[in-house]
Parts: structure tokens; C-alpha cells; sequence
């Protein structure tokens, strides 16, 4: 199944995942090190007196963010048509929208606006640290999820993120938001986590449904 840009865009709503997948020497490194068919990933925020967002990170500062209205690298906040189109046409990237059932609610909303006021801005690591950072997100950590525990559940590591990735910040946010438990250290997370591929193991009923490919119109 397929849908054009604007369907997507129409269609969209807080919570929903946007995955990407390019063919550069890039891309493919972090498929095959993270054995995902995807390389991206953002979590759509759809507000009432604002165009649909995408909150992501990336080493590229080619949008303004609309939380700061600078031009940064890292962690932003972006028109969500604007950013599918650099992605698309500028990095060469296929998209797929997989929308998160049921809706989010509004408490969901002001818990993901929270993230974006704590998270937005923090930089992206480097390659090097990437590939570490996923490796050590597969060795448990017992002393972590003790410490999350005997906070009450607060996720403490997200306070102490001096980086980030996509997929660390939709995790962060999903956590946040109540979609998924307590206990995962974020690096934990990539973009593949995000593909119907994966079990992401959401809270409740919560799911995200199969992915729509988006035809993306030629710049």
C-alpha cells in the first residue's frame, strides 16, 4: 500500500513513526550494524495551531527548528512535510508512516511537549559512538533498571543524555508519553526497533499499525 505526501501529512497524528530507508555508504552501515532494513526514524507531533511536526534528530541542519528557530544539528523539531522532503530528495531515503493506535491522547501530547522542551537542541554523536553505544545497549544493565525502579519510575538516564539519536529520542519520548515501560536504557533502541519487523513491546493496547509506504513528490 502507498500514499501520497499529502495523504500522509493529512493523515497524521501525535505518536505516529515515520522510518526512512537510503542507499548510501552511510545508510547502509547503519543497517548492517543495526541488521534493520531502516536508517531513520521520527515521531510525528500534531498540534492544533501548527502544521504537522517531525521530532528527530540528524547530523544535518538544513530546516529551522520550530522549538528554537535556529538551524542546529541534533536533536529538532521540524515541519514534518518540509523534513520528509530533505529526506527524501536531498538524502536520497524512501519513507513509511506506521500510525500508533489507538490516538494519543492529549496527556500523551503535553508529555511529549515536555521532552521536546528537555531534549531539543542535544547533539548528535558521532559515528564511532554510535556503533559503541548500540552495542552496549544490547548487554543488560542491572544496576540501571534498579536505579529506575527505586525512583519511583522516572526514567533518570534520559536527564543525563550528553548525545543523541533518532531512535533514542522517539524511545525517550515514548517512554514519556507512557507507550513503552520503564526500564530500557535508550540506547537500547535503533531505527530497525521502530519496523513492524521488531517486536517494540508498547504498553496497553497501545500498537503502531503496518507500514504505508509515502511517494514523495520530485523536488
Amino acid at each position: 500500500m502507498s500514499i501520497s505526501l499529502d495523504e500522509a501529512v493529512e493523515l497524521t497524528r501525535t505518536g505516529d513513526v515515520w522510518v526512512f530507508r537510503g542507499r548510501s555508504v552511510p545508510d547502509r552501515a547503519i543497517q548492517f550494524t543495526t541488521n534493520s532494513p531502516v536508517n531513520h526514524v521520527g515521531m510525528a507531533l500534531v498540534l492544533e495551531d501548527m502544521p504537522p511536526l517531525m521530532w528527530h534528530a540528524e547530523l544535518g541542519r538544513s530546516l529551522p527548528d520550530r522549538w528554537t528557530g535556529t538551524h542546529q544539528r541534533g536533536v529538532q523539531l521540524h515541519d514534518l512535510r518540509d523534513a520528509v522532503c530533505v529526506w527524501a530528495n536531498r538524502y536520497g531515503q524512501r519513507a513509511w508512516l506506521r500510525q500508533l493506535e489507538p490516538p494519543a491522547d492529549t496527556a500523551m501530547e503535553e508529555a511529549a511537549l515536555r521532552t521536546v522542551a528537555r531534549l531539543d537542541g542535544t547533539p548528535f554523536p558521532s559515528t564511532a559512538q554510535l556503533a559503541w553505544r548500540w552495542a552496549r545497549g544490547r548487554v543488560p544493565d542491572l544496576r540501571r533498571r534498579r536505579s529506575t525502579a527505586e525512583a519511583g519510575g522516572v526514567p533518570v538516564r534520559d536527564r543525563a543524555l550528553e548525545t543523541a539519536y533518532c531512535a533514542e529520542v522517539v524511545a525517550v519520548t515514548y517512554e514519556a508519553m507512557g507507550l513503552l515501560p520503564a526500564g530500557r536504557r535508550p540506547n537500547w533502541y535503533d531505527p530497525g526497533r521502530f519496523w513492524s519487523g521488531d517486536d517494540l513491546d508498547l504498553t496497553g493496547r497501545a500498537q503502531l499499525g503496518a507500514e504505508i509506504e509515502v511517494r514523495i513528490p520530485p523536488r
